[in-house]
């Protein structure tokens, strides 16, 4: 059980964490997943890598953004209630007031052309740091055939056949949960 004062002190730096995150990650959620992983797992070891990808995954499958979620995840893992309350803020807080200011300046701001070529490059960033995540997520994910054979799946569902996403997480997951049982099953039974 921790006290008062730690509390206090874990919700400041949760706060402070997410808002560095919110302030200095362009591209949405899944641009923030490399800074996340690298501040909740790397600098403050708060989650572990595997929690990282439970994380995503969860924040993935519920309503809402990707970034939002795993704050909220993170703070309550780190501090209860209010330690998810202060993630969340830090990591909304940047964009909300970023948003509020541009909307006076939008149209003519949009007109300028610095801004257009700028616009460009900020994308390109924003792919790499995608496939950054992708990458991490990669490495820390167990390699085998079905993992392979359901991420190729998936991939054709949403890429080529149109299928909305929420459909095929959710296929994704009940496939998952059998086959893990039905492997925790063989498991068990090889040991007897």
């Amino acid at each position: 059980m921790i006290t008062g004062k730690e509390r206090l002190s874990r919700c400041r730096t949760l706060f402070l964490t997410f808002l560095k995150i919110g302030a200095f990650t362009f591209g949405g959620g899944y641009a923030m997943i490399p800074l996340i992983q690298r501040e909740t797992v790397e600098t403050h070891g708060w989650v572990t890598e595997e929690d990282v990808l439970n994380i995503i995954a969860v924040a993935e499958s519920t309503p809402g953004p990707i970034a939002i979620n795993s704050a909220t995840f993170v703070g309550y893992k780190v501090a209860g209630f209010w330690g998810s309350l202060c993630a969340t803020l830090g990591v909304v807080l940047p964009s909300f007031i970023v948003i509020s200011i541009l909307s006076f300046f939008l149209e003519p701001f949009k007109q300028l052309k610095l801004v257009s070529y700028a616009f460009v490059g900020i994308r390109a960033g924003v792919m790499v740091l995608i496939v950054e995540a992708v990458l991490k997520m990669y490495r820390a994910c167990e390699r085998n055939w079905i993992n392979y054979l359901l991420l190729l799946a998936a991939f054709v569902c949403v890429a080529f056949l149109d299928l909305h996403v929420i459909p095929v997480l959710l296929v994704a997951a009940i496939f998952g949960i059998l086959y893990q049982s039905f492997r925790a099953k063989t498991l068990k039974e090889e040991k007897k």
